[in-house]
């Protein structure tokens, strides 16, 4: 491959070339509520509160429900016992019996209980005969609406709408509903509104004797809107509860997920105007969350652009250095030429000037294909490629272009490795294998031949490309894979190579998931017999 004279090498790189970051953030495929952990936070305290309320909601809903049934038995007991013995005590005649409206009303005052409800007596014509307001001497009352003048629409300031007030005769109107279902012998109970919009519990008993229905008794408690004010009262402290567990949720949350993430959000904005190179935040990138994540993926994020960044200026450095050796050398033949009159002089003159267009020509086309590397990388995705058919096909194009007396090339796979396929691109694999074929050829005899092998093995295809040139000084091994490099063999033409080729190769090798190396093939006594780039890429479905 390189000989020990005619080498040369260029200054070394300002900066360190980009290599792809080899910390890699910690991942726990999280891509769902079932493996977030912000997330079930987040789900888990929002739920802690409704569940609160909705505890406190249903506890209240069951105490209304079970107050008000337990109100209709008890006014149901109380109803049948009263009828039991105004039907006992009460009644008088025979064969059509009635019911002593004097003595009822007097049982009843003894029975009923008015301070907890109100009771009343209805004859078998539904009317009223006692009430235990009267035997209270207590009287129904309700606020006036303030006094308006004549032109002026009255106003109510009542907490219910005027039109939802039942008015007395619709209040009447139930009632006597009631009382016409409990002559027919059917037992009553249920609660309606009455006066004031309040809730009331009424049971209807009928006085019955025998098969005749004498009377009804009728039982009304008012007192279950004020039992569930109370009970409401009750709820207050679920409700505390909610409000306090939603506010210490909110805040737990903009501690853990707002203030990162703004805090992310001015470290790239510092990134941005004060054109620091990379974002640092180590504290964030220990947690071990989704903003953990982001974290460490922006530090890598960053520090890959940094070492890119780095990577370019090297680049261009070295671009800038290779460029002014043809240029100088350019400027000088152009300003001796109008000074040489001696022919042959002046014709060593131009084959300067060509042989430096030349070389300038392809540096500039190396540099634009080394430059556009990473973008094609990027482009085309990767597809399952059978490596010997792609070896075979770049092998038969240098065996249908070849003239006799050219360096030859030829494949000679392995057992087995016909089949062997890998996961990459096709155009930038081809590029490695005819950047290694045209390097080969360059350091190989006239008419010798450059022999292309392919070995499968456990997991990884191994490409090697062998010539029968002067080898690798045993110190060039890895230097050979620098920019710009070049080794040439005495008698070779100056500026023939661009030192770009191998480069490149190991570039794409490594975004393949890949290696490239150099050695020498050794013979009898360790004398070289020439030089191998093997080139290992791992093989798909492994």
């Amino acid at each position: 491959m390189a000989s020990a004279t005619d080498t040369a090498s260029p200054e070394p790189p300002a900066g360190p070339v980009w290599t792809r970051p080899t910390r890699r953030p910690k991942r726990r495929g999280r891509r769902g509520l079932p493996g977030s952990r912000l997330g079930r936070l987040i789900l888990a305290l929002n739920l802690l509160g409704l569940a609160i309320l909705i505890t406190g909601a249903l506890i209240q809903n069951e105490r209304q429900r079970g107050l008000v049934n337990a109100r209709i038995d008890s006014l149901s007991t109380q109803g049948e016992l009263i009828a039991s013995i105004l039907n006992q005590a009460a009644t008088v005649g025979e064969p059509e019996p009635k019911m002593d409206a004097a003595l009822a009303t007097e049982l009843l005052q003894t029975l009923s209980n008015p301070k907890a409800q109100r009771a009343r007596l209805f004859d078998s014509r539904g009317r009223l005969v006692a009430d235990s307001d009267w035997m209270a001497d207590e009287v129904e009352s309700r606020s006036l609406p303030p006094a308006h003048a004549r032109d002026e629409e009255p106003r109510t300031f009542s907490l219910i709408p005027h039109a939802a007030l039942p008015t007395s005769r619709e209040v009447q109107q139930q009632l006597s509903r009631e009382v016409a279902l409990a002559l027919q012998g059917r037992h009553v109970a249920g609660m309606r509104t009455g006066y004031a919009g309040k809730r009331v519990v009424s049971v209807s008993i009928p006085i019955q004797h025998v098969r005749a229905v004498l009377g009804v008794v009728t039982l009304e408690s008012s007192d279950v809107d004020a039992i569930i004010a109370r009970e409401r009262e009750a709820l207050i402290p679920f409700i505390l509860i909610a409000i306090g567990v939603t506010l210490a949720s909110s805040l737990l949350l903009n501690s853990l997920v707002a203030q990162p993430v703004l805090r992310l959000a001015r470290a790239a904005d510092q990134v941005r105007q004060a054109r620091a190179r990379a974002i640092s935040l180590p504290d964030l990138a220990k947690r071990d969350d989704e903003v953990g994540d982001l974290t460490r993926s922006l530090e890598d994020m960053t520090h890959a652009l940094s070492q890119r960044m780095d990577a370019i200026e090297a680049f261009a450095a070295d671009v800038a250095h290779e460029i002014r050796n043809p240029l100088t050398s350019l400027r000088s033949a152009v300003e001796t030429l109008d000074l040489v009159e001696d022919p042959a002089a002046r014709d060593r003159l131009l084959g300067i000037l060509k042989n430096d267009i030349q070389r300038l020509d392809r540096l500039v086309t190396d540099i634009s294909n080394a430059s556009r590397l990473d973008a094609e990388l990027s482009r085309n995705q990767p597809r399952i490629i059978e490596l010997a058919r792609l070896i075979a096909d770049i092998v038969g194009t240098y065996q249908a272009t070849a003239r006799p007396g050219e360096v030859q090339v030829q494949f000679s796979p392995h057992a087995g490795a016909e089949t062997a396929r890998v996961l990459g691109r096709e155009g930038p694999l081809g590029q490695i294998l005819r950047n290694l074929i045209d390097n080969a050829r360059s350091f190989s005899p006239a008419g010798d031949t450059v022999t292309v092998g392919l070995i499968r093995t456990k997991g990884e295809v191994i490409a090697t490309v062998s010539d029968n040139g002067p080898g690798i000084p045993s110190e060039n091994l890895e230097t050979v894979f620098e920019r710009f490099y070049t080794s040439r063999p005495k008698g070779a033409a100056f500026g023939g190579n661009s030192g770009l080729g191998l480069s490149i190769a190991r570039q794409i090798a490594a975004a393949h998931g890949g290696t490239l190396r150099a050695e020498n093939r050794l013979g009898a006594g360790d004398k070289v017999l020439g030089a191998t780039f093997i080139l290992t890429l791992p093989e798909a479905g492994a």
